[in-house]
């Protein structure tokens, strides 16, 4: 099992937008936004991180069971489907605004 987010640069904590939105004009609520993202996404790597050593701790013999590697693996998977949701959202947001005419 590989983690996803490793592949983004930063380890998916880091896009470049904390300097766009917040030198762009967004304020300190853009930037509490963006830290607030780049620590959700943080957080769904950490639990890809402890499922990837549940199960290789379990496929050695280690690990302590079955059920507790499962449940690992079901929590990362969960976090991870709940940022794809989000990340969704937020693009869909975006095309929302980029259509409007001002």
């Amino acid at each position: 099992m590989s983690n996803p987010i490793t592949g983004i640069p930063g380890g998916g904590a880091d896009f470049g937008v904390t300097s766009t939105l917040s030198h762009g004009g967004g304020g300190k609520g853009a930037g509490d936004f963006v830290k607030s993202l780049q620590d959700a996404m943080s957080e769904v790597g950490d639990l890809q991180s402890q499922a990837d050593t549940q199960v290789n701790q379990l496929l050695t013999g280690n690990g302590q069971d079955v059920h507790s590697a499962m449940i690992a693996v079901e929590k990362a998977s969960l976090a991870f489907d709940m940022m794809v949701q989000v990340r969704n959202k937020i693009v869909q947001a975006y095309q929302q605004v980029s259509g409007m005419q001002f």
